[in-house]
């Protein structure tokens, strides 16, 4: 079972609190990471719209009542950044009729096939050779770095962010835990409209609180079922970490020059697509 997959067999899917602050969390039975982007203050003292953009982690597992939450956001594209094997493991996105759903995948750089061979193994050596030591934080890192390195990953960040700038109705976009990905593209996104760095940092790290209960019931279920002897090896690839949102931004100034470069240059995004976001997402 991958990281962020489907809850075991008969386990109540845990569901996060709303946090306090301007943190906008949407409880769902069948997802446990969903937020409305918006409520953040800029740094000319704006605040970023409600209801205008939404993250989320994977869709397939929603209930008829979560549908009809999603209905009422009014959300009518759904981008989905996971990539074929993701979908053909886990499933489709299940969505309220009349909602555009649109694949954009970004590589993982192989981190789920990886982790369904080590899963898979039930080896408890071949499992610590694959992931201890550091090296599943190590592998985190380098999928934060395709994130800048790769074209095809460039090209999918910025039709997606293109997307958000021209839409006239509230759009979600997710991958299948809504942390990495999605937390890249939630990051750039709220970098882009003003809002402070570490606010959009603590945005980025919020995925670590909505995932916790559902991440250690996994590990659990991973124990139990016999498939690893220490399912806290994959802690690293559940979690959120500063260090990998730092390989991310360290590419893009040794690439780019800085962050300012990696959207002109690496994404393309002009001076006009920029505005547009701005007024779209903010006031």
């Amino acid at each position: 079972m991958p990281v962020g997959g489907a809850a075991p067999v008969g386990a109540a899917v845990p569901v996060a609190p709303r946090a306090a602050g301007t943190v906008h969390h949407i409880p769902l039975q069948g997802a446990v990471n969903v937020r409305d982007v918006g409520g953040y203050r800029t740094y000319d003292g704006e605040r970023v719209a409600y209801g205008r953009v939404f993250r989320a982690d994977a869709l397939n597992k929603l209930t008829d009542a979560d549908l009809g939450t999603v209905a009422g956001l009014g959300v009518k594209t759904v981008v989905d950044f996971r990539v074929p094997a993701e979908v053909q493991y886990d499933g489709a996105d299940r969505l309220p009729a009349g909602v555009a759903a649109v694949s954009r995948p970004v590589t993982d750089n192989g981190l789920f096939a990886q982790l369904l061979t080590a899963i898979g193994s039930k080896d408890p050596v071949k499992q610590e050779e694959m992931l201890g030591n550091g090296k599943a934080a190590a592998f985190m890192r380098e999928v934060y770095r395709t994130f800048v390195t790769d074209s095809a990953n460039r090209a999918q960040f910025a039709a997606t962010l293109r997307s958000v700038a021209n839409s006239r109705t509230p759009l979600l976009y997710h991958c299948t835990s809504g942390k990495d990905r999605t937390g890249w593209t939630t990051y750039l996104l709220l970098r882009l409209v003003g809002v402070p760095e570490r606010t959009t940092v603590d945005d980025y790290l919020a995925s670590n609180t909505y995932r916790a209960a559902y991440d250690a019931q996994l590990r659990a279920a991973l124990k139990q079922g016999g498939l690893m002897e220490n399912p806290d090896l994959i802690i690293p690839l559940q979690e959120v970490r500063t260090d990998y949102l730092g390989t991310a931004l360290d590419e893009a100034t040794r690439r780019y020059g800085g962050f300012t470069g990696y959207l002109s240059k690496g994404l393309g995004l002009d001076a006009g697509t920029i505005l547009k976001l701005r007024r779209r997402m903010v006031g």
